[in-house]
């Protein structure tokens, strides 16, 4: 449900409430199959860490009142029969809060508090203010009254178990206010110049400007574009501990990282509309890549690892953001983008290549991005053709920078590379009918259900077209009404809710999808765009999706699902006015 000054309405059981460049959302869910009765507020600095409850209040009976939770972008409200609660962002770390008829316990998520963990309470004489330090989060949440009054303080300075928070309360005109910051250390006691009404109207005018600029061609025909602006505008956080860059954080949910190939399909749907903040989620794991010129797995507020990698699909990723930028990379990016290309691939072809091998390895499904695919059954550290045509194009991609940059003995050694890659991909992987792996240690080669397989179709108009045509025919075998299975329903290996061993994923359905398109598969590409966006209108942007339901699955509020959503819907809305004009 769409209101033009509101924005759409959202279900906080599957998307956090929060703003633009915030580090806390406000949620029942508390982690992966965790949810509270109440709302909380979550930060996810130090991980995810539910710190304060909010418990709407019947002010008569001083116990918890009924009332339903309604979500738009700009307001968040409890509603009873004896009066409601807002809750709005000021700021990315404030919010306010104003009720009437219902009063509001904040208090603090754990009731235990050891020297190392758990949530002291206490009033700061200074501010005039009550305060709750997280050891978990490492920062605090300072509470000001600013209209009504303190009904009840339960737990300051108390140490051990206890209750610790406060009671608010309206005063004589049956009003109260209060603000919720999370900060360092210390500020100036909290003021504001907004009234409550000017805060939600600025959050709903900032919203509104964010999707004008990243789906300005949304029409009644892309009815999930807002919603999908919404939980990206929402999981974006600013520069905080390890995260160098505004970020698009997988969710403010439990997948509160950057993983280093997610991140690709946000800085797409960005590019056009919010070109800075694109290129900033295409730079972010460069920053942290490492002196192997490998990526790191991911990158959160307080870790990054480097336990596993994930695949090369950033030569492809970069070709199509440079089209869908608005204006060209200067010299100087692109010097510094072929830089950090050319060590990551750099990386696969020493690091990841056996002694003598011509093709590189994963050493693990993790490293693919599809952790437990079928693919990976008989052996871990595997040979795979999606790994080779990802760096193929990763390689022709570097070819054109550096033929651009004005390098043309790396523009040669790049494309004889990526032909010389391309041709052993061929002779040892494809038997004529299908794409196989190949153990590294044994040498062994099999073929699985599993999508994965078909991955290869990525490289477009570069595979030979009886190749592009068996490929396409085995694809169409895993389309359901929903979208693209990643295990075969068919196979006995299917689990409806078996990560990359059945259910849809969006990455999976934007690289085939492209690859189909390009090399000319049109009338595949089309299906598989259009039951796509049509799962995601009826079930939202859950992190995958059951294969043969269409039901959503895991982390309901999955950012590169929300990206992969409004890229399919911004081309076909481009082709369908492109065909009218055509017509016209």
């Amino acid at each position: 449900m769409t209101d033009a000054c509101s924005g759409p309405a959202f279900s906080v059981h599957d998307i956090p409430f929060s703003t633009h460049g915030s580090w806390f959302g406000i949620s029942p869910v508390l982690a992966e199959k965790t949810r509270a009765e109440d709302l909380h507020l979550v930060s996810h600095q130090n991980g995810m860490h539910a710190v304060l409850r909010l418990v709407p209040l019947d002010p008569v009976a001083g116990e918890r009142a009924e009332a339903g939770v309604r979500a738009t972008p700009g307001l968040l409200s409890w509603t009873g029969d004896g009066g409601r609660v807002d809750l709005a962002y000021e700021s990315p770390d404030t919010v306010r809060l104003r009720g009437t008829g219902l009063g509001l316990q904040v208090g603090a998520a754990a009731r235990v508090l050891t020297p190392f963990s758990g949530t002291y309470f206490f009033h700061d004489p200074v501010a005039d203010a009550h305060v709750f330090t997280s050891y978990e989060t490492g920062r605090r949440y300072r509470i000001t009254v600013l209209s009504g009054t303190l009904a009840d303080i339960a737990g300051a300075q108390e140490l051990g178990r206890a209750d610790r928070g406060v009671t608010i309360a309206a005063g004589a005109d049956g009003v109260w206010e209060a603000a919720v910051e999370e900060l360092d250390t210390a500020r100036p006691p909290f003021t504001s110049p907004a009234t409550f009404d000017e805060v939600v109207t600025a959050a709903r005018r900032s919203f509104a400007a964010f999707v004008d600029t990243v789906a300005p061609w949304r029409s009644p025909d892309t009815p999930a574009a807002e919603l999908a602006a919404y939980v990206l505008w929402s999981a974006t956080v600013r520069p905080a501990g390890l995260v160098t860059r505004p970020a698009v954080l997988m969710s403010k949910h439990w997948m509160d990282k950057v993983w280093s190939w997610d991140h690709c399909f946000n800085a797409l749907a960005l590019a056009p509309g919010s070109p800075e903040l694109a290129r900033d989620q295409f730079a972010l794991p460069f920053d942290h890549q490492d002196a192997s010129g490998a990526l790191p797995d991911s990158v959160a507020h307080s870790e990054v690892l480097h336990n596993f990698v994930k695949p090369p699909i950033h030569g492809w990723a970069l070709g199509r953001l440079r089209s869908r930028l608005p204006e060209p990379l200067d010299r100087d990016q692109l010097a510094e983008t072929y830089l950090g290309l050319e060590r990551w691939t750099d990386f696969w072809l020493t690091a990841r290549r056996a002694p003598g091998a011509a093709l590189p390895h994963y050493q693990h499904g993790n490293d693919s991005g599809w952790d437990n695919a079928t693919t990976f059954d008989p052996e871990r550290v595997v040979v795979t053709a999606d790994l080779a045509a990802f760096l193929v194009l990763q390689m022709r991609e570097l070819a054109d920078l550096a033929t651009e940059l004005e390098q043309p003995d790396d523009a040669r050694r790049w494309t004889r590379t990526a032909d010389a890659t391309q041709a052993s991909m061929f002779d040892q992987l494809w038997t004529g009918d299908r794409f196989v792996a190949r153990g590294v240690r044994s040498g062994d080669a099999w073929s699985s259900a599993g999508l994965l397989d078909l991955v290869p179709v990525v490289l477009g108009e570069h595979l030979p077209p009886d190749v592009a045509a068996v490929l396409a025919d085995r694809i169409e075998q895993h389309l359901t009404a929903h979208g693209l299975a990643t295990e075969l329903p068919t196979s006995p290996q299917y689990l409806d809710d078996g990560y990359w061993r059945g259910p849809i994923w969006a990455p999976a359905t934007v690289l085939i999808e492209d690859g189909l398109r390009r090399a000319g598969r049109t009338r595949l590409a089309d299906k598989i765009s259009a039951r796509f966006r049509a799962l995601c209108e009826t079930s939202g942007f859950a992190e995958n999706f059951d294969a043969l339901t269409g039901a959503g699955l895991r982390d309901r509020a999955y950012t590169w699902t929300a990206s992969s959503y409004l890229l399919l819907a911004e081309a076909h809305e481009l082709r369908r006015a492109e065909a009218t004009e055509a017509v016209g």
